[in-house]
């Protein structure tokens, strides 16, 4: 059997007894209230039963050793006491047991559970203010960056050996071709919705042929640029995000870098010069598909033939919205490649870094192209076309 260490300090065991026979119940406690007998000092309190008093003492004279963890029991006591509606007082042995019992006693604060809650005012202001910090930040970059890639571009026509083909016709096939079959089905369908839509209106009055009006004017000057761009805005901006982001988390820019590369050279100008060779092009699909769609309901629905509905729209000398919508596109396609590149370029290196800035690249993108549209129409419209 191990015999304890010769320095070891035998505990003795403590003791809680009442006496009961006045109007003060009184528990004396006997021998060591410490940490180690702390499992025996919580049997002792717990059988503590209140009687008829509403005053109680706890006499500690015979107390050996006391510790933070007896004084936190005896203070236990005292409230189980306070709540049998027994007021406790104590008889101290000396002045370290009553700094301990009453440090304890000091010690029960109330901890919340929930964090206190802010103002809502406060919390809104504050907010804004970030939000604006961050935005102006992002802005600032977003225009040094642009201004690095205008800085690329001029290099690249003066020096044409740095514009690379093979990068560039690949990013015309997935930007451009196989974009075709999502940005013809929509626009058909669109122009079909809006002939259908307009026909229900303009058949009030009789002037059904009005929707030959509706629907072309509608897409060469609005919807055909403003349908492909969102379509590219989501399909490609994305995209551009995605693999560039992708690169960045696996180093690869930096080994661009590191090897004399730079990386707008590489990843940025093919995919922005593909873009605006692109969008135009697809704009002008997008219109004749859309007026397809519409020639078709309105043949279906209101019994237009073709003949009458190309006379209408030669009557209307359209070239003008059609140049509109293509000068628009132009615009449009650079927001939607600079803004996929910056977000895809500034990627911290993390995986939620690359969802968050992908989610960035598409939102921003439709967020100016919308923008610019309407800026277009206010400016068009002001200037008398």
């Amino acid at each position: 059997m191990a015999t304890p260490p010769a320095d070891a300090e035998e505990i003795t065991p403590p003791r809680l007894d009442a006496d009961a026979g006045g109007a003060t119940l009184r528990l004396i406690a006997e021998g060591d209230w410490v940490v180690d007998a702390a499992g025996t000092i919580e049997k002792l309190v717990d059988r503590v039963r209140p009687l008829t008093q509403t005053r109680a003492e706890i006499d500690l004279g015979r107390v050996g050793r006391l510790d933070t963890v007896g004084a936190w029991l005896l203070y236990r006591l005292e409230r189980k006491l306070a709540t049998a509606g027994i007021t406790a007082g104590y008889r101290y042995a000396g002045d370290t047991q009553r700094r301990l019992v009453e440090h304890v006693r000091r010690s029960d604060l109330r901890c919340d559970i929930e964090p206190p809650e802010a103002h809502v005012l406060l919390t809104l202001v504050e907010d804004i203010g970030v939000a604006t910090v961050r935005i102006v930040a992002e802005f600032g970059a977003l225009l040094a960056f642009l201004g690095n890639v205008f800085l690329r571009i001029g290099l690249s026509i003066l020096h044409p050996s740095r514009i690379r083909l093979t990068p560039l016709v690949h990013q015309i096939e997935v930007v451009g071709f196989r974009a075709i079959p999502i940005v013809g089905l929509l626009s058909f369908l669109i122009g079909a919705v809006v002939v259908n839509q307009g026909a229900v209106q303009l058949r009030k009055f009789g002037a059904e042929i009005l929707v030959t009006d509706l629907v072309s004017f509608g897409f060469l000057r609005e919807l055909g640029g403003f349908l492909a761009a969102i379509i590219l805005a989501g399909r490609s901006g994305s995209a551009f995000a995605a693999e560039i982001g992708s690169m960045v988390m696996h180093e690869e820019v930096d080994a661009l870098k590191t090897l004399g590369i730079n990386p707008i050279d590489v990843l940025v100008l093919p995919r922005l010069v593909a873009m605006v060779l692109v969008l135009p092009l697809l704009t002008f699909f997008s219109d004749i598909m859309g007026i397809t769609g519409g020639a078709l309901m309105a043949w279906l629905q209101l019994d237009l033939t073709v003949d009458q509905f190309i006379n209408r729209m030669a009557e209307m000398a359209l070239l003008r919205e059609l140049y509109i919508g293509l000068i628009k596109s132009l615009f449009f396609a650079g927001v939607i490649s600079i803004s996929g590149c910056f977000q895809g370029m500034t990627v911290a290196g993390t995986a939620e870094s690359l969802g968050r800035n992908t989610t960035a690249a598409v939102v921003e993108s439709i967020f100016l192209v919308i923008v610019l549209d309407a800026f277009f129409a206010i400016f068009f419209t002001t200037i008398g076309w």
